[in-house]
């Protein structure tokens, strides 16, 4: 089996390590590192996995997989630099670090070294992730599947070039966020209409999921299926002119655009 070092216990992390033992994924074949006493004592009791250092988690694994906020991957190179890696083995380092390039990793790494540039998302932890891949310079056929194995374990997985990452990042990447603000606003929509919060969370949550089924699994468009949905005159009408007009359209046009700058300037300053 693949052994996987999984560099970083955050929240992207520890969504990757539920998953993939959710999915069926040996803990054996699991180890991660986590500098934090407490995090990394936590991550052991919930998980059953070894958590120790960088250095020792990367040594002989067949992926290492680094998971930390852009400001700590230098930190991790460093730490990278003092084990025996190895391109010939097929070893391959995967970057789940939003904003940074695979040339920020390739020159620090032994010539040769395969690196993929992945943006995942947190409902990899329920196995419903989104993670797009963008191949290094020095990535295989044989590394992509490798990679795309790994993750299809939790949830859907595509391709892109890697100069379209930073709008992956802002669409899927920062997307659960979206997302769930849009389930705040119903959810506190609905208490003021009077449901119950409880009734009025279930009554959100289920639609969403419902809506989200529907275009998983339709051959409609959501255009096509929102005006399904949409009869002249009536409620739903209503409330989508209201939307409108307040701009919900170019308020996520603007929002995207944001995140994407964002991204493109992390991967700049953390040079």
């Amino acid at each position: 089996m693949t052994r996987i070092a999984v560099i970083g216990g955050g929240r992207i992390g520890e969504a990757l390590v539920a998953g993939l033992l959710e999915a069926g994924r040996a803990t054996k074949d699991l180890v991660v590192a986590e500098q934090m006493p407490a995090r990394a004592k936590e991550l052991a009791q919930e998980f059953g996995v070894r958590v120790t250092t960088v250095a020792d988690a990367a040594e002989g694994a067949d992926v290492i997989v680094v998971a930390v906020k852009p400001g700590d991957v230098d930190a991790v190179m460093s730490a990278l630099s003092e084990v025996e890696l190895d391109a010939e083995r097929e070893q391959l380092l995967v970057s789940l670090v939003a904003g940074i390039p695979t040339s920020r990793y390739e020159p620090k790494l032994p010539a040769g070294f395969p690196v993929i540039r992945v943006m995942p998302n947190t409902p990899m932890l329920v196995g419903e992730g989104m993670s797009v891949l963008a191949p290094g310079r020095y990535v295989k056929d044989a590394h992509l599947d490798l990679v795309r194995d790994v993750l299809q374990s939790v949830g859907k997985v595509v391709t892109v070039a890697e100069n379209q990452m930073d709008a992956v990042t802002a669409v899927s990447g920062s997307g659960p966020a979206y997302f769930f603000l849009v389930v705040e606003a119903m959810v506190d929509a609905a208490v003021g209409l009077g449901l119950a919060r409880k009734t009025a969370t279930e009554i959100v949550v289920q639609t969403m999921i419902g809506s989200a089924a529907m275009l998983d699994r339709s051959n409609e468009d959501a255009h096509e299926l929102r005006a399904a949905v949409t009869s002249p005159a009536g409620t739903t009408s209503a409330a989508l002119r209201v939307l409108e007009q307040n701009g919900l359209r170019s308020a996520f046009i603007e929002a995207l655009h944001a995140a994407k700058d964002r991204s493109a300037q992390q991967g700049v300053t953390n040079e």
